[in-house]
């Protein structure tokens, strides 16, 4: 197995403390089967990622991680309802065009899903959207603006909003300080850098 990069670490294993062992698992977004590679590694799961990118399911295969590439609306239509035991959407849904439609699919195929995602409301972020009217590029946000990705970034408060209109019931969470490491206790919205949400309808 590939040693998780340090900044991965700590939410990598919150995921993987939330999935059961010998479970079925679909990670959307996959990238190149990090989480996958260390969830079949620890806990032994029956595990399928989807991601768009070629070279991203490349790297799976080469890890040996079973991956589908293409879209992972039609991926999750081709699965009966409860199909997996959980679906993972790690620090992907700030990239999609329309994430309630996954989240819901998500929720269609799986008895849990797990969210993570990088805290657009982090105090940072607002300071250097304040002070220098720029893109923010720190700890969090550590790409210039020619180099990243988020299409739709999210906040905490964003998160849970959407959840309590979807009727969708939060049954777990962790927010984490700006560098990743360390939970965040108090003011998620302003003080965490990151945050990870177990979902089920």
């Amino acid at each position: 197995m590939t040693p998780p990069a340090e900044k991965r670490t700590v939410d990598m294993q919150i995921i993987a403390d939330w999935v059961e062992p010998h479970t079925r698992v679909l990670d959307l977004g996959c990238g190149r089967g990090e989480l996958l590679d260390y969830l079949i590694q620890s806990k032994q799961v029956s595990a399928l990622g989807v991601d768009l990118d070629f070279e991203k399911i490349s790297a799976c295969v080469r890890r040996g991680v079973p991956a589908y590439q293409g879209d992972m609306i039609a991926c999750m239509a081709a699965f009966p309802a409860r199909h997996f035991d959980r679906v993972i959407c790690s620090r992907t849904v700030q990239e999609l065009t329309a994430p309630a439609t996954v989240i819901a699919e998500a929720l269609r195929v799986a008895r849990s899903v797990t969210v993570g995602f990088v805290n657009h409301a982090f105090w940072k972020n607002r300071l250097d959207l304040l002070t220098r009217g720029r893109k923010a590029q720190n700890a969090v946000y550590t790409t210039t603006w020619a180099e990243s990705r988020p299409a739709n970034p999210v906040s905490v408060a964003d998160f849970e909003d959407f959840c309590a209109t979807q009727n969708i019931r939060i049954t777990r969470r962790v927010h984490l300080d700006g560098d990743w490491k360390y939970p965040c206790t108090m003011l998620p919205n302003l003080l965490a850098g990151y945050a990870l949400y177990d979902l089920t309808k």
